[in-house]
């Protein structure tokens, strides 16, 4: 048994956010090159031009990337051999959260009562958490600060089985398109297929948590986010909604068993400014 002390997980939670807030990740980086490079619309090049070049700025500034620096997301993996000490893990999260975005100069957007009063935390916290047990004897912390335009693009539907994979890719494809430009293109699209409807959602947000671009190792799967992402590159959305033929970096499905009448699916979309980095205690 491993004892891990939450005032470790405090001190990385809000490093994570800091750093992820302030510096996109290399396969982010490299794929808006790559999609500079393929982009035909001259004025979708130039959005794709100053998304680079506002990137640059922020890593060398140390400041933020885009001014909503989202809602805390944090997906936690505990090995079974873990013992937690020194307090209680998840307020250990949140303990994180409030200092990584006061010493980030980060926004805080989270607000209570939001079907009321909405008064900011003004913390950004509660973080939204979601946990696994797993085998071994570390702790994996993964962060997304997940902006509220792409997260207000999300969707859920649960089709009949008889629509199979065609209407999987219906539904994904006038998603996409019906959110336009409002979640800032070119983006990341994460895809939930399976399971309850509420593990359909946490699969389609894991789903964003893939280095972008990086196929699912199943190839029927890695044929299916191949497909959609062509056929969401045709809809010619562009970059922030510009026009062109990138309207998506990369399209990242993951896949559970589901019952036998249904067939449930989930879209997540996350913007091109795609926040997200990790440590392993």
């Amino acid at each position: 048994m491993r004892e891990i002390n939450v005032a470790q997980v405090t001190d990385a939670v809000a490093r994570l956010f800091e750093h992820s807030c302030h510096f996109l990740s290399d396969d982010v980086l490299e794929a808006l090159k790559r999609a500079r490079e393929q982009e035909e619309s001259p004025v979708s090049r130039e959005v794709l031009d100053r998304m680079l070049e506002n990137a640059e700025l922020a890593g060398k500034e140390q400041i933020p990337l885009c001014q909503d620096t989202g809602t805390a997301v944090v997906m936690l993996e505990v090995g079974q051999d873990v013992h937690l000490v020194g307090g209680d893990l998840y307020q250990a999260v949140n303990e994180g959260v409030r200092q990584g975005y006061e010493r980030g100069y980060l926004r805080k957007s989270m607000v209570a009562r939001p079907f009321s009063a909405r008064v900011n935390t003004k913390d950004n916290t509660p973080a939204v958490i979601h946990t696994d047990i797993v085998p071994g004897e570390k702790l994996r912390i993964r962060v997304m600060p997940k902006g509220g335009g792409s997260e207000n693009m999300s969707s859920l539907t649960v089709l009949p089985p008889s629509k199979g994979r065609a209407g999987v890719v219906d539904f994904v494809v006038s998603r996409v398109d019906e959110s336009g430009a409002n979640p800032c293109p070119p983006v990341i699209v994460g895809v939930g297929i399976g399971g309850t409807t509420d593990e359909t959602m946490l699969l389609s947000k894991r789903a964003l948590l893939r280095k972008v671009g990086e196929s699912h190792p199943d190839p029927e799967v890695a044929e299916l986010e191949r497909e959609l992402l062509d056929r969401i590159n045709e809809l010619g959305i562009g970059a922030m909604g510009y026009g062109g033929r990138v309207t998506a970096l990369a399209v990242h499905v993951e896949v559970f068993p589901a019952h036998i009448a249904s067939l449930p699916v989930a879209i997540n979309i996350q913007c091109w400014c795609d926040r997200h980095e990790e440590i392993t205690l």
